[in-house]
């Protein structure tokens, strides 16, 4: 069975957590949401980005997700792609140096790759952008570029395809972000 890791953790964006979680669930992968000093059952807080006209997002109480698999269970080899959800969770799980090294053996072994919103701070700290090309949320764009990554300004509701990486910035872009990263990982989908 095809397995994905999913890295997520307190206040990460909620669409951005579920909606892909569910999803990926859905075709058929056994896909292991984790955070790092968290075991499976226990649960992280979501928070509700949304555009109301403001300068920035507001943000709510989101729903509790409860994770599904073990952080210190994790072996990075047995899975075939990665995802990284957005919201504030990447302020600080990519000072976690396994995250860091988890993301790094993705590209270095060039499996798929799939992260939204500020969900690419994870990948600018691992050091893994300079010479690509990705998308994310506006606020993080300077990050990319400082990192050595070529930001690529799109809508919210698209996604930008690099190789291996996927790249959207913000839950809008579910359907092109998963539709995208079914593509690399090589799933085919008939209607």
């Amino acid at each position: 069975m095809t397995k994905i890791l999913f890295l997520t953790g307190d206040y990460t964006e909620d669409y951005e957590t579920m909606v892909p979680f569910q999803m990926l669930e859905m075709v058929g992968y056994e896909v292991h949401t984790v955070c790092p000093d968290k075991k499976k059952g226990d649960t992280i807080k979501t928070a509700i980005h949304d555009f109301e006209g403001d300068q920035t997002y507001s943000e709510k109480p989101g729903h509790n997700f409860v994770l599904n698999y073990s952080f210190d269970q994790v072996k990075v080899e047995d899975y075939d792609g990665l995802v990284i959800a957005g919201g504030r969770a990447p302020e600080y799980l990519r000072l976690n140096k396994k995250i860091l090294d988890i993301v790094k053996y993705f590209f270095l072994t060039n499996k798929p790759v799939a992260a939204i919103c500020h969900g690419i701070q994870i990948l600018t700290a691992a050091d893994v952008v300079k010479g690509r090309k990705l998308t994310a949320y506006p606020a993080v764009g300077p990050e990319v570029t400082m990192a050595g990554g070529e930001f690529q300004s799109i809508p919210a509701d698209e996604a930008y395809v690099d190789g291996n990486l996927v790249t959207s910035p913000a839950w809008p872009g579910h359907p092109s972000f998963i539709r995208e990263f079914l593509k690399i990982m090589g799933a085919t989908i008939s209607v």
